[in-house]
């Protein structure tokens, strides 16, 4: 059996979680709720930009600013999904006992966010008008896009990084003082962008610019407490590099959560430039809308991010009961409480997109979408919640496949299909419930005939673990 990490090897205890002993469900819902806290206050940028902006600078500006979703998860899914696999890595060493390994993932990550993050900056700010262009950007929005965009991704190292950073830390078992970092840079996005906006009266741009400013306050907070001395993911300048093995291992589980999440990005766009073929009042209604869901999903993101590390940590360590039990739960939890969220949003949505436009029109729409699909938010969940537990088992290839199967080309041929025969918007709200129960019904026959829970067990990786528990 794998020991757990000493106190003299991890700093102070109070820093990790080590998630491989004790009361599974008491362990999960403990470290969910602060990564659920997280992700409500990371809603909230974009949120906010979104509703100061439709406040203050009307439904124009709304429609620039909300249509950014698909084009901004576009450029930095790829970066994003791949370093997911570096925390899968950190995880399942860090439950294996191998502080050494946890170290070179650590720093290897670093070196990662840091390529990715210049890399992003310089493709974001040259290619946004044409991607815009090609996404069918309504003419009269266009030049609010561009400047919101390009602001937005001038800060994208900042971006990369403090989710590098989250990421760092969540791996251990930390899931609080990510929390304690992004509430205050939170607070200061809303704070700079009622400044900015509603006090200074400058453009779209500057609820770009807030964002960025509060992106890079929140890096300075993580890198103040990762540079400290003592713990076990503690930061060297010196030694942030690219580890070959350890990169090896990143790319194995994480390469295909960033082609995944890229493709399903890439889906969103075409989805994204079908609606803003409507009109404007339809892509701020689109975008309304994708704000509210996103809000309502982060239970089950939360649960889902929970689950991740549990897996890994309690596989590393060779606990393969106890995985399948957290993996049990996280999905049952993530179900249930996705239905519910989409029966409120389903009994609520004339109200929550009016929160965003009063528009008659923007409101129509918006609420026409929520009816098409708040009520399919359980079957969302179950495809999230097993492509989760997938990638905390090593298993990132086999979402991967499903996602680009349905999620991606099945979308994409539908929505070609339905718009060449009928040119209705509702059409395309629809193509989400139906992937979304194709995808489950997959998902549910791997989980209950395919055996996870050794996707670690290969090789020289295995040997390693092997030998770290003896």
């Amino acid at each position: 059996m794998a020991t757990s990490v000493q106190p003299s090897e991890s700093g102070s205890r109070n820093s990790t979680k080590d998630m491989t002993t004790g009361n599974l469900y008491t362990q999960m819902i403990g470290f969910a709720m602060p990564l659920l806290l997280s992700q409500i206050f990371q809603q909230l940028y974009n949120t906010a930009d979104a509703f100061i902006v439709g406040k203050f600078l009307g439904t124009e500006a709304l429609a620039a600013v909300t249509s950014s979703g698909a084009l901004i998860f576009l450029l930095i899914s790829f970066f994003m999904g791949t370093a997911m696999g570096a925390g899968v890595v950190i995880s399942r060493y860090f439950g294996a006992g191998k502080p050494e390994k946890v170290s070179q993932a650590v720093h290897t990550m670093m070196a990662f966010g840091l390529v990715s993050g210049v890399v992003l900056t310089v493709v974001g700010v040259a290619f946004t008008p044409t991607i815009l262009r090609w996404m069918q950007t309504d003419p009269e929005v266009m030049p609010d896009a561009v400047a919101y965009f390009r602001y937005y991704f001038m800060g994208a190292l900042a971006l990369v990084m403090y989710n590098i950073c989250r990421s760092i830390m969540n791996a251990v078992g930390d899931s609080r003082r990510p929390l304690y970092y992004l509430i205050f840079s939170s607070l200061l996005n809303v704070v700079l962008d009622l400044l900015f906006i509603a006090v200074f009266h400058w453009g779209v741009w500057s609820a770009a610019a807030a964002t960025v400013l509060s992106q890079a306050a929140s890096v300075g907070l993580c890198m103040v407490y990762l540079l400290r001395k003592g713990n076990i993911f503690t930061v060297e300048v010196r030694k942030i590099r690219f580890h070959g093995d350890i990169l090896r291992q990143i790319i194995r589980f994480g390469l295909p959560s960033g082609v995944q999440n890229s493709m399903i990005a890439l889906a969103n766009v075409v989805v994204q430039s079908q609606i803003n073929s409507f009109g404007k009042l339809a892509m701020a209604a689109f975008g309304a809308h994708a704000k509210i869901e996103g809000f309502a999903f982060l239970p089950i993101t939360s649960f889902n991010m929970a689950s991740t590390t549990f897996i890994s940590q309690n596989l590393g360590a060779r606990q393969y009961e106890r995985a399948k039990k957290g993996s049990l739960f996280s999905i049952l939890s993530a179900v249930l409480l996705a239905e519910a969220i989409g029966v409120c949003c389903f009994l609520f949505a004339p109200w929550l997109i009016g929160l965003f436009d009063q528009t008659p029109g923007v409101i129509e729409l918006g609420v026409r979408q929520a009816h098409t699909v708040a009520l399919f938010y359980g079957l969302l969940a179950f495809s999230h919640s097993v492509a989760a537990v997938c990638r905390g088992a090593g298993k990132a290839f086999v979402p991967m496949v499903i996602m680009l199967a349905v999620w991606c080309a099945l979308r994409i041929a539908y929505i070609a299909l339905v718009m060449r025969l009928f040119g209705d918007i509702g059409f395309i709200y629809w193509a989400y419930p139906l992937t979304w129960t194709i995808s489950s019904i997959i998902y549910l026959i791997y989980y209950l005939c395919c055996d996870w829970v050794h996707g670690f067990d290969n090789g020289q990786e295995e040997a390693e673990l092997t030998k770290s528990a003896e």
